[in-house]
């Protein structure tokens, strides 16, 4: 699903679990938004360039503070280390003690406020909980009748597309595609087309797939490739000379094979195009996700892609390599809301007004709806050039293929700070989980995650959030001078960073310097990709 998680993996090694791991942990044979951070390292969060030594939020802040709770610490040692009682022999608490109860005091009084706020906020303020009131009709429907389609009033037609890795079949036959049949019962049989590509799952995985695909009544194309080998995919030239697969490449190949149906039937015409990773998620949600985003006056939903928003815990966002708000600033803490007050800051004010359709320049959020229009062609074609995924151009320059697809589909910006909508947005209604505890939270953190805002932007200060990048506000077409890779057998390193002058392409905004490559032959126990250093 999202990031690789679905697509198979190689089996280079060991077998794999169905969860996928976070991307600094990504083996080939998982592929669930390893675009996001799984663990959140500042110093990789987002593998954004960082913070200009000049910058005002840079990490000199850090030291700063270091010295201080230093400082604090060390005077309270010494305070504690002369203080003695007055009267030697007069029987008294130590001082240890009183401090230790007056600190037991401060903690139940601190409790206390924290849980009065939280009880406050959920019961009279409670974030994402009422969604518009077209979402409430469209549930009463689902959950008034019974028969296939009630969730797609119009009868829109949707092409579902998943890449998996499920070398143990608990994907296919657990929670997953029990969600699945549900969903497809809600929007139709007639109305659907799922495409499923696995590569790499063993037998125990077809075998739940094939199970899978009895279930399924509508059209359908279900591919299970016993291995997909790394040589066929395009490599690139690293220095030292061998030749590599690129990780964002291979997990952009993965993925259309999902698409593939769309090519090789033209005629079939879709409306909406749900693209799902490996999560969990309540079907009358992504019912919601694809028909009431953004809704007009008519009740009709408009967007270019509509994303959902994904949770590894109850409290922690996972896509922030796949997610860039309106201006294409990168993500801050991974916690509610999400998003920074750089430039005008609004993503995050769309996020804390409570929007059903926040504002941004891509996302992910382990499912997605896009207008299906970018992804066909025909006679006459809808799209002459049907968008699909795709790795970055430059070898030391590394973007999301989950992020480059978004670059593709929205329109040419010609001021990137004052954009004001570029038709993809994110629904924080609509959420989904790596595993069934957090999904079942999700219900109840969101209830309070209003009174993160403060920390959450405190935070993204002290840390410097977002990076720098210098990328970031290229107009395309525009001539840019940019500092590239180019390769030279001649030189030590083979090859050298350069400014040339070039043309700006129109996904700057999504990248980071870096280069993760796949490992072909690992060793049990080893990654499925690895990180090239970037040279000096």
């Amino acid at each position: 699903m999202a990031e690789l998680s679905k697509g198979k993996q190689p089996q280079f090694g060991a077998t794999m679990t169905a969860r996928l791991l976070h991307p600094d942990e990504w083996e080939m044979a998982s592929r669930s938004s390893i675009d996001s951070q799984g663990t959140f390292n500042l110093d990789e969060a987002d593998f954004e360039s960082q913070v200009p030594p000049t910058s005002q939020f840079g990490k000199r802040r850090l030291p700063w503070l270091s010295r201080l709770f230093s400082t604090a610490t060390t005077g309270y040692r010494r305070l504690k280390t002369n203080s003695r009682p007055a009267l030697a022999g007069t029987p008294r608490p130590s001082c240890t003690r009183r401090f230790c109860i007056r600190r037991c005091c401060y903690i139940h009084v601190v409790a206390g406020i924290v849980f009065a706020l939280v009880l406050f906020t959920s019961i009279l303020f409670p974030s994402y909980t009422h969604p518009p009131a077209h979402y409430s009709t469209l549930r009463e429907t689902v959950l008034g009748s019974s028969y296939s389609g009630r969730g797609n009033p119009r009868g829109e037609k949707v092409f579902i597309a998943a890449s998996l890795y499920d070398s143990g079949g608990e994907l296919a036959r657990g929670q997953w595609g029990e969600q699945l049949v549900d969903l497809i019962d809600l929007l139709g049989h007639d109305n659907v087309f799922l495409s499923i590509y696995e590569n790499d799952s063993g037998d125990e995985g077809e075998r739940a797939l094939r199970e899978l695909e009895k279930r399924v009544t509508c059209q359908k194309s279900i591919v299970s490739e016993k291995h997909l080998d790394p040589k066929t995919l395009p490599t690139v030239t690293i220095p030292g000379g061998s030749n590599r697969v690129k990780r964002i490449e291979y997990l952009a190949q993965v993925r259309n094979k999902a698409l593939q149906p769309l090519t090789d039937l033209p005629n079939m015409k879709f409306d909406k195009l749900l693209y799902m990773n490996d999560i969990l998620f309540h079907p009358i949600d992504t019912v919601q996700l694809l028909f009431s985003t953004n809704a007009n006056a008519d009740g009709i939903a408009q967007y270019r892609a509509a994303c959902a928003v994904d949770f590894d815990n109850p409290f922690k966002f996972y896509d922030t390599y796949a997610t860039r708000d309106l201006e294409g600033y990168s993500m801050g803490l991974p916690f509610y809301p999400w998003f920074t007050t750089s430039g005008k800051g609004e993503s995050r004010r769309d996020v804390l007004a409570g929007k059903d359709a926040v504002r941004v320049r891509s996302c992910w959020g382990g499912m997605v709806a896009f207008d299906a229009k970018y992804f066909q062609s025909g006679s006459p074609p809808i799209s002459p050039n049907p968008a699909r995924f795709r790795s970055g151009h430059d070898l030391f320059w590394e973007a999301s293929e989950c992020c480059l697809i978004h670059a593709d589909i929205q329109d040419p910006q010609t001021n990137v700070d004052e954009i004001s909508d570029t038709g993809i947005y994110m629904n924080p209604f609509v959420r989904t989980a790596y595993n069934h505890r957090t999904l079942s939270w999700l219900g109840v953190t969101r209830r309070f995650e209003g009174l993160y805002s403060f920390l959450h932007n405190l935070g993204n200060h002290l840390v410097g959030l977002p990076w720098y990048n210098p990328r970031r506000a290229e107009v395309p077409g525009q001539n840019v001078k940019e500092t590239v890779w180019v390769p030279n057998a001649k030189l030590d390193g083979g090859g050298s960073f350069q400014v040339v002058d070039r043309v700006a392409g129109n996904d700057g905004y999504c990248g980071r310097r870096g280069l993760q490559v796949i490992v072909e032959d690992r060793k049990p126990g080893q990654k499925g990709f690895e990180n090239i250093p970037v040279p000096s």
